[in-house]
This record gives structure tokens, C-alpha cells and sequence, in this order.
């Protein structure tokens, strides 16, 4: 019998409709794909596939609950839904550091509005008002402020002073909001990473209306620039977990600071990548499913990002009580 994968996906068409023919291409017979269809599994139901490629249970819980089953009935799922249950982008500035990548100085905000189901006492421990000025002067105009467990681009704000700060605080209702520094970048890169070992380096201008930020006309990417990039994108990759991410790298002074890149169901649509992007990363996606259909991985609950923290370090620092290094007198 042949190995399966299957596409797990919402309204997007070009990208898994094409990877599902380019992995019968590929798969020779040996690896078929198909679009995922799921209806109200049980809980004890071994799924049809060994392997699946989720792009969208980030908006649908239903599929995310399925793709944990998945996991347990020794499914290879892509990306892991454990750790994506469980990552946010406030946490991941920290992974980045612990694994050299440059991020922006970052500050967590209380929601301005109490959640539903909270009274004022259920902040007890808060100390509030905040310093706004030790916080403004951390950080510096412009601020951008977004959901610390948000993505595309949604309750984003660019604040130029204390007004606009305020303003767009009062917008964020009950959302927990991190902040950070603006970066005034000289160059912007997009990237995906596959497989935590190919990297596909895109120029990028955010600043752009979303249909032009691609940018198709830029110089070559290459010698030391190149290696910084694909050496940031990998070490996110690896440190996260994620096999299918893209990595968001604005260049300032000669160092790429990681501005988003906890993507793990990233932007393919060819309308909306061009041509030649959309060509790589359904080439190098169909490889790397099969393979992983061919050649399953052993189940990990996070990435590599434990190794390299201070948790970690500390955890396996000699004691005195080792007789390494130190006396017990």
C-alpha cells in the first residue's frame, strides 16, 4: 500500500490543490496525497493518513483537536500541533535570543479591558497604573503594538507618540498585547524554512500594499549576507520545531532582526509569492512530505529551543553535590 499524506486546508486553492499533483508526481506510487477529508471522528479512529500538512487549524479548533488524535495514532502532522497549541509570539522573542537570533525590544501589555468572567480582584497581583514613561523611554517612537499570540496582521498598530499609544491600547479590548520597538530597516527579507534545512530567501517591503510586497526586481542575494540570513532562518526553524514556517528578517546596521516568525502556516498562494517563489516551495514541499511519509520522525513535543535557554542551562549546571568543579565542605 502506499504511503498518504493529506492536505489539510480553508479557502486557499493554488498551493495545496497544485501540491497534491506534484506529490502523486513525485510519489511514483509510493506516496499518494489527497485533500483531508474528516467528518466526526472517534476518539479511539487510527486516521487514513501518515502524514498531514496543516494550513489551517490556527482559525478552525475542530481541526487542531483532530490533528492532536493524529499525533497520537502516529500520524506525522506538519507542523506540530502540541508546541502550536502552545507557542505565542511573545515567548518566541525569548527562544530567539537563547539561539542568537536579534529581535526588537519587546514589553508584554495587560489587557486594557478585563475579560469576561474577571472582576478587578482577579488582577490582584498587578501592579497598575503601569510607568508609562520608563516604558516609553524603553522602548522609543515609533512603537508597534500586537497581539502576543496574534498573526495576519490583525489588531497591528504603529504608534508615533503617547497618543496614538493610548488610542490604539483602548482598541485592543481584552487581547493581551506585547510591544516593540520599530526597526528602521535598509533592507527586508521573507524566508522559508522547510524541513528545519532549506531556506528559500525572498526581498520583502512590509511597507507595500500586500499584492506588491514580493519584490521581483532586487539585487542577488549573496556571500555574507546570504549566510547570516539562511544561518537566523535555521536556527528559528530548528529552536521552534517548525518544518513549514517563514521568517521575517529587517536588516538594521548590518544585523537581521527577526521581526515575525512564528508563521507556521505561511503565505504559498501563487497569486500572491509569484512564479518563481511559488515553484520552490511546491518542489521542495512535495520532497520533504515524502520523504517524512517515507521516513517517519520520532514525535517531539517542542523544538530544540530547551537546549539553548537559561531553563535549560541552568537545569544542567554541575552542583556542588556532583564533586564537579566545587566542594561539599
Amino acid at each position: 500500500m502506499p504511503k498518504k499524506v493529506g492536505l489539510l486546508f480553508g479557502m486557499e486553492r493554488s498551493f495545496p490543490l497544485a501540491l497534491v499533483e506534484e506529490i502523486n508526481r513525485q510519489g511514483a506510487g509510493k506516496v499518494v496525497a489527497e485533500p483531508v477529508n474528516t467528518a466526526s471522528p472517534r476518539f479511539d479512529a487510527k486516521p487514513p493518513y501518515d502524514v498531514v500538512l496543516d494550513r489551517i487549524s490556527q482559525d478552525i479548533p475542530f481541526y487542531r483537536y483532530w490533528l492532536k488524535q493524529c499525533c497520537f495514532h502516529g500520524t506525522q502532522v506538519v507542523n506540530n500541533p502540541f508546541w502550536w497549541s502552545a507557542d505565542e509570539k511573545y515567548f518566541g522573542c525569548m527562544v530567539a535570543e537563547s539561539v542568537g537570533v536579534a529581535v526588537p525590544k519587546t514589553m508584554l501589555l495587560p489587557p486594557f479591558e478585563r475579560p469576561e468572567g474577571t472582576e478587578a480582584e482577579s488582577f490582584s497581583n498587578l501592579s497598575y497604573p503601569l510607568n508609562w514613561e520608563e516604558i516609553f523611554d524603553h522602548l522609543g517612537f515609533p512603537i508597534f503594538m500586537k497581539p502576543a499570540d496574534g498573526g495576519g496582521w490583525r489588531d497591528v498598530f504603529k504608534c508615533d507618540n503617547p497618543d496614538e499609544f493610548m488610542a490604539a491600547y483602548h482598541k485592543s479590548r481584552d487581547l493581551t498585547m506585547m510591544i516593540q520597538e520599530a526597526i528602521d530597516f535598509t533592507d527586508y527579507f521573507r524566508c522559508y524554512g522547510l524541513g528545519r534545512e532549506h531556506v528559500h530567501i525572498m526581498r520583502y517591503d512590509p511597507l507595500q500594499p500586500h499584492h506588491k510586497r514580493y519584490v521581483t526586481d532586487g539585487p542577488p542575494i549573496e556571500g555574507e549576507l546570504l549566510e547570516k540570513l539562511r544561518r537566523d532562518v535555521l536556527a528559528l526553524c530548528g529552536a521552534l520545531g517548525y518544518d513549514f514556517n517563514t521568517v521575517e528578517l529587517a536588516m538594521r546596521d548590518g544585523v537581521p532582526i527577526a521581526i515575525d516568525f512564528t508563521n507556521p502556516a505561511p503565505d504559498a498562494e501563487r497569486s500572491s509569492v509569484g512564479e518563481e517563489n511559488f515553484a520552490w516551495i511546491l518542489d521542495h514541499t512535495a520532497k520533504f512530505l515524502i520523504d517524512r511519509a517515507l521516513n517517519p520522525r520520532p514525535f517531539e513535543v517542542t523544538g530544540e529551543w530547551p537546549q539553548s535557554a537559561p531553563c535549560a542551562r541552568l537545569n544542567s549546571a554541575p552542583s556542588a553535590r556532583s564533586g564537579a568543579g566545587g566542594s561539599t565542605a
